[in-house]
């Protein structure tokens, strides 16, 4: 596959999505990054450009598009997806639908249209389409999506439990981190993939990937993740 030199980021301002633009930056010879945002950040040129668009519905709105055209260049050479919520931040399944599905399925759709052959995924462990768990159905039925969209390659990273001090409130995640430090040290064998891993980490591991040249479907759960990242 051809080296990438302009990268989709969606999520650019989220816990692993503003690592993963900051990781993608400090390689002197890296790729253009162009970041969606609801809001203007701090853009560093020359390799660093902001797409602003307000997502709340974003699925349908032909603005995006537009955007996403005048920030294309040549076209992109890959999409990388941070993007995601929570039922309790969404306030409904319909809202939480309209993010973590719908509106990934979206910019990977115009991603691909404008040239990219190359998808990374942040997702879940545990994502399947046929789960009872309504976080990881949504999860999993948008990684089948995604692999019907004919990218040459689709990386999709399922950590646990992310490490890192986010920007809003989340007091279930706060609990699960000060935990973490117990709970991974009793998860063993096939309950590995489960550990909580630091959000730098897995950005690391997400951009360890574009470089790979090996097409097709790749999953990665914590082991890989933190192989990939080096740690």
């Amino acid at each position: 596959m051809k080296p990438v030199r302009r990268v989709l980021l969606a999520g650019a301002s989220g816990l692993v999505g503003s690592e993963v633009r900051r990781q993608l930056l400090a390689k002197a010879d890296g790729p253009v990054v162009v970041s969606l945002l609801r809001r203007p950040g701090q853009s560093v040129p020359p390799r660093d450009l902001e797409g602003v668009a307000d997502l709340s519905d974003a699925a349908r709105d032909p603005a995006l598009a537009e955007a996403l055209r005048a920030l294309a260049g040549g076209g992109f050479d890959a999409c990388v997806c941070c993007l995601g919520t929570t039922l309790r931040q969404a306030g409904s399944r319909e809202a939480f639908l309209a993010v973590d599905r719908d509106l990934v399925i979206r910019i990977a759709d115009l991603a691909r249209a404008l040239g990219a052959a190359r998808m990374v995924l942040v997702s879940s462990v545990g994502a399947s389409a046929q789960s009872n768990n309504f976080y990881l159905r949504v999860k999993g039925e948008t990684e089948r999506a995604l692999g019907e969209r004919g990218f040459e390659r689709l990386d999709l990273l399922r950590p646990g439990l992310l490490l890192g001090a986010r920007r809003e409130k989340r007091p279930a995640e706060q609990w699960g981190q000060r935990l973490a430090p117990l709970t991974n040290a009793l998860m063993h064998g096939p309950l590995r993939r489960y550990r909580a891993i630091p959000a730098a980490d897995v950005a690391a591991a997400a951009v360890a990937v574009l470089s790979q040249g090996e097409g097709g479907r790749h999953v990665h759960e914590h082991d890989a993740l933190v192989a990939l990242a080096g740690t």
